[in-house]
């Protein structure tokens, strides 16, 4: 909800006195280029010379968008800086900071953020992206909704104007009260020295963990997928068959096998809330270093 919320805001248009770059673009369209004035007859090479010699070839053309540019990013990092004062730290984030045996490893300017612990011999890894949040399309999902409003709309068109105005202010309302929050992927590692690794790939989604994949790889470094080549040779080896298709008692184990090693629904609460915050971050980072880039 915080995300969505950043989104639209950015997206707003904010009061900025700037030059207008239709006049700029109308007054360079408005010359006719000097090359169409010319007959299509053959050239002599005096006179290719002659064409690549005048004076607006040898000068470069003025940057002109430039400070028109700077002026606008500043405007961003200044309204980017009053959105995160006006915002205070999520108690799922700090609470789950502070009493959570897992260590977080957060590298600025990477999406992916990484928590690691310790549970007896094992070594347990959960990576999560911020890259989730730009590939997130919740439209598919509401358009198909949409239309099975509109079916059940049309069906019913003998109704009363009454019903069917009711019936189209409860589904704006419904809207409205039930965004979805963005499923959050998580890749969850269960390692032991020289056992090879557990590798469960679930998602965080509306404050719960949804595993969709229990594997098992006899090479650690498989279960990782650190580079492409990993990733390659993991793709040949048969990890396990599909969650949902086991048994739903071994599910269940499966699933408390997870929570007593701190996979649990604090977790699935503090990564969409933080995946939000470090986004905020990177975005203002990214705002500073090309503003800085053109004014260079």
């Amino acid at each position: 909800m915080m995300m969505s919320l950043r989104a639209a805001a950015r997206s707003a248009p904010r009061t900025l006195t700037r030059l207008s770059s239709t006049a700029i673009r109308q007054s360079r369209v408005a010359r006719p280029s000097s090359l169409l004035k010319t007959s299509w007859a053959p050239l002599r090479s005096s006179q290719l010379v002659s064409a690549f010699s005048t004076s607006q070839f040898r000068q470069a053309p003025a940057a002109e968008v430039d400070e028109e540019l700077s002026v606008k990013l500043e405007s961003e990092i200044e309204f980017e800086g009053q959105m995160k004062e006006n915002e205070q730290l999520p108690a799922s984030v700090k609470d789950f900071l502070e009493n959570s045996p897992f260590e977080l490893q957060d590298t600025p300017g990477k999406e992916d953020v990484t928590l690691t612990r310790k549970f007896g011999n094992e070594t347990i890894t959960v990576t999560f992206s911020i890259s989730d949040l730009a590939n997130y399309e919740p439209d598919d999902v509401y358009n198909e909704d949409a239309a099975l409003g509109d079916e059940e709309m049309a069906s019913s068109e003998g109704g009363s104007g009454a019903s069917q105005a009711e019936g189209e202010e409860s589904l704006g309302d419904e809207a409205e009260d039930t965004e979805a929050p963005v499923p959050c992927r998580l890749n969850i590692v269960v390692e032991k020295p020289g056992k090879g690794a557990l590798n469960i790939e679930a998602l965080a989604q509306d404050g719960a963990i949804l595993v969709e994949n229990f594997y098992y790889f006899k090479d650690a470094t498989m279960a990782h997928g650190e580079t492409a080549e990993v990733a390659h040779k993991a793709q040949d080896i048969y990890p396990g068959p599909p969650f949902g298709s086991l048994d739903e008692d071994l599910q269940i184990l499966m699933e408390r096998y997870l929570e007593e090693r701190g996979v649990t629904q604090a977790l699935a609460v503090f990564v969409p809330d933080y995946m939000d915050i470090k986004e905020q971050r990177e975005y203002q980072t990214w705002l500073k270093d090309v503003k800085e880039f053109v004014d260079a």
